[in-house]
């Protein structure tokens, strides 16, 4: 899977209902903490329209989109940095994904009690970032310990990390998340080994009621403020009716999205923004009359990599990439009629791969 993102919140901030939204794989939901022990994990295929128009186009058998992995971690709680409320666990398994869904309640339900008794979500983030900061402090101060007994036989090898762990370790205990720290590449290599929790990229999502809805964008500024200023993204979803609507195909649910004022298409506007917030572009492979497939890759990725990406042998071997963007082949109409406009280019291994670029790489076995 190219890109796992953990949706992470306080318990009964919505997550599970969420996650059944998304993916509708009705993950347990009870409004007690700690319902999720072991997260759950859904599989949420990226819409695109350009790949519906490829398989329009040459109807193949198989078409393959882009998949975004969801991972329903169960709810932190104050001291989950010293194992409160089964927060190890929890704390590991934010470790092992991309990036970050900070779910905040912000709806009201008297049969949904609220760990910190009231609803608050700028106050329930507080309480995030206090826990995962102080988990990644303890990080930070055990890889300080090692660096300074290696600095003092090795002051030369290791002078450098060890001035930077002290300016990441002040920076974490000022209450600031390690990806708001400037750092070089050779520093961003260090905080990479790390696996800090606060250097992932985060979605804030603010989960309403329904009753909200109609002042969402107001409710939504404090986050969106945050988000802006650390170069991450903020939206609003009701994931009680996004789960209700999962249920239902078609033009019923577009006409209750309608009623209750809902956007066209929530969960995949959240997929999309998880994606985006990786930096992530999709390209498009034609293999054959066989299969029509999209890859994610890194914006900057060369056509070598992209190559990898398909499969190893195609990097190994790489002769040279066929490319024609998605906007010249929809205007061309086919790839055919592509080719005799001299709009499919021959590419070396240093090109850079663009969003919606229809690649058939050539290479020997």
């Amino acid at each position: 899977m190219g890109l796992q993102v953990g949706i992470v919140g306080l318990p009964n901030a919505g997550k599970s209902t969420l996650f059944n939204a998304l993916t509708r794989a009705g993950a347990a939901v009870a409004p007690y903490p700690f319902t999720t022990i072991e997260p759950n994990v859904g599989v949420v295929p990226l819409a695109d329209e350009r790949l519906q128009w490829l398989a329009e186009l040459l109807r193949p058998p198989r078409v393959v989109p882009v998949a975004v992995e969801f991972v329903d971690i169960a709810g932190l709680v104050r001291g989950s940095h010293r194992g409160e409320g089964l927060g190890n666990q929890f704390l590991h398994h934010i470790r092992q994904v991309d990036a970050v869904l900070v779910l905040l309640r912000a709806f009201r339900a008297a049969d949904v009690p609220h760990p910190e008794g009231t609803v608050d979500p700028m106050r329930d983030l507080a309480v995030l970032d206090t826990e995962l900061i102080l988990a990644d402090l303890a990080t930070v101060e055990r890889r300080l310990e090692r660096t300074r007994a290696l600095a003092r036989t090795k002051p030369r090898e290791y002078g450098e990390e060890l001035h930077f762990l002290e300016q990441l370790q002040a920076h974490l205990n000022s209450g600031q998340p390690a990806r708001t720290l400037p750092r070089t590449a050779q520093e961003q290599a260090i905080l990479s080994g790390l696996f800090l929790l606060t250097e992932k990229p985060r979605l804030y999502v603010l989960n309403l009621g329904e009753e909200q809805v109609q002042e969402a964008q107001s409710l939504l500024q404090p986050l969106l403020a945050r988000a802006q200023a650390e170069g991450g993204a903020a939206m609003w979803i009701c994931a009680r009716l996004e789960e209700e609507l999962a249920q239902l195909d078609g033009p019923e649910a577009q006409e209750l999205r309608q009623a209750w004022g809902l956007p066209p298409d929530a969960v995949q506007q959240l997929a999309h923004a998880a994606y985006d917030l990786l930096g992530l572009i999709s390209f498009f492979t034609v293999v054959g009359g066989n299969e029509i497939r999209a890859w994610e890759i890194r914006r900057g990725t060369t056509a070598l990599k992209a190559a990898g990406k398909v499969h190893s042998d195609m990097e190994r071997g790489f002769i040279r990439a066929e490319v024609v963007s998605f906007a010249d082949l929809r205007r061309s109409g086919s790839l055919a009629a592509a080719r005799e406009l001299g709009l499919v280019r021959s590419e070396g291994r240093d090109y850079i791969v663009q969003d919606g670029d229809v690649i058939q790489f050539r290479f020997s076995v």
